[in-house]
């Protein structure tokens, strides 16, 4: 095991250099001019032509796009993400300020999808053909089409406007200061309807594959024969068919972290929900190079570092696969 996450983590270095690579050339194709969100029409020195000429050459932006990559990996791989040309911090405190509210986002909806997907799939299964079955298929079709943006509007609307239950948008409530337990409760208040929304596709499509995977496991041969014995249903589908049925869903769940990646730039941004995501919205906005590839970059990093737990997970889930 430990050879294969060493190779594995040889091989995230070519990919991540040609994402690198690629983002650059896209930012940098890209219509606009990081000096433009300097320029200021009632302060005629800002808008000057000399003045915005010295300021990309202060910034480096006059030399040549191989140049300025060139330089911007050989920082990175020193650990010099570069600074900000909006607030001139450090990229990397930019970051480190913002990535743990997106790691606190992904992984509730990351956990709500598996706690809820996994038995309801299973009961649908069971229940094939019922209308709890029906109830959960047209339910999953409707959460995979429905847009994110929409959804999130639409539930701002009825519990945050109608019913008025929960916070509209950021983190924390900005007309009081909680500490301790009130805090936390207060940070869950923000948190659920986000986390609703950036786990909604899961959610449906995992309760979908989780169904079909269960019930094609309970159609092998050795589920029959473990019939034929007398063993009872429950302990047949309790020990034998869910384990089994479990390798297809973790596949999907190293396939879904682009999603939920992707997805929190939308959520996080509807939501005012200070986190990576909102943060590369922004940053694209004011057209802020170095905030841009450093976000890119750690989005991409944590999407194969999830393909590369779903990949190990292979191993627990079902013994005949080994990485030696």
């Amino acid at each position: 095991m430990s050879r294969y996450l060493v190779r594995r983590f040889i091989q995230m270095i070519p990919l991540l250099l040609v994402i690198s690579i690629l983002s650059f050339l896209v930012m940098h194709l890209a219509p606009g001019d990081p000096t433009a969100m300097y320029a200021d029409p009632l302060k005629p020195i800002s808008s000057d032509p000399e003045a915005l000429e010295l300021l990309r050459h202060q910034l480096g932006l006059d030399e040549p796009v191989y140049v300025q990559y060139w330089k911007w990996l050989l920082n990175t791989i020193q650990g010099d993400w570069g600074y900000s040309f909006i607030n001139r911090q450090p990229v990397i405190d930019n970051i480190g300020d913002r990535l743990p509210n997106t790691i606190l986002l992904a992984g509730v909806a990351i956990g709500t999808a598996l706690i809820l997907s996994i038995p309801i799939g299973i009961l649908s299964a069971i229940k094939q053909y019922s209308i709890f079955d029906y109830l959960v298929t047209t339910s999953a079709f409707f959460g995979i089409s429905i847009p994110s943006f929409w959804l999130a509007l639409l539930l701002m609307h009825i519990f945050s406007y109608k019913l008025e239950w929960l916070p509209t948008v950021g983190m924390h409530s900005l007309r009081e200061q909680y500490t301790g337990l009130a805090a936390a409760k207060d940070v869950f208040l923000h948190l659920i309807l986000p986390g609703t929304v950036l786990s909604m596709h899961s959610l449906a499509s995992w309760t979908r594959y989780m169904r079909s995977s269960l019930l094609e496991v309970i159609a092998e041969d050795y589920i029959r024969t473990a019939r034929a014995k007398g063993l009872r249903e429950k302990t047949i589908i309790m020990r034998h068919a869910i384990k089994n049925s479990l390798i297809p869903m973790i596949t999907l769940l190293g396939l879904s972290v682009p999603t939920i990646v992707g997805g929190s730039f939308i959520t996080e941004t509807v939501f005012g929900w200070p986190g990576m995501g909102r943060l590369g919205v922004n940053a694209i906005f004011q057209r802020d190079y170095p905030l841009i590839m450093g976000v890119t970059m750690m989005s991409s990093l944590l999407v194969v570092i999830g393909n590369l737990i779903a990949d190990v997970a292979y191993a627990w889930v079902d013994p005949r696969i080994s990485y030696q």
